[in-house]
């Protein structure tokens, strides 16, 4: 099971703008800074979208967190 304050601070480094939501940009620029990972747009929305519980097209916090501890 993940730590929730390291998840934490992995949830803020990728929400860049601070707004406590992670958009498929900030997961694609996040991946690419990770340097093994070069998606494209469609698939880093693709994989928001499958991780997504509200249908919003972010995630917040909570979705990340059930990500992370499924």
């Amino acid at each position: 099971m993940a730590d929730i304050d390291e998840a934490r601070k992995q949830f803020e480094r990728i929400d860049t703008d601070g707004d406590g939501f992670i958009t498929a940009a900030e997961f694609k620029t996040a991946l690419a800074q990770q340097g093994d990972w070069n998606v494209t747009e469609a698939v880093a929305e693709a994989i928001i979208k499958s991780r997504d519980l509200n249908g919003d097209k972010m995630l917040s916090f909570d979705e990340f967190w059930a990500y992370l501890t499924k």
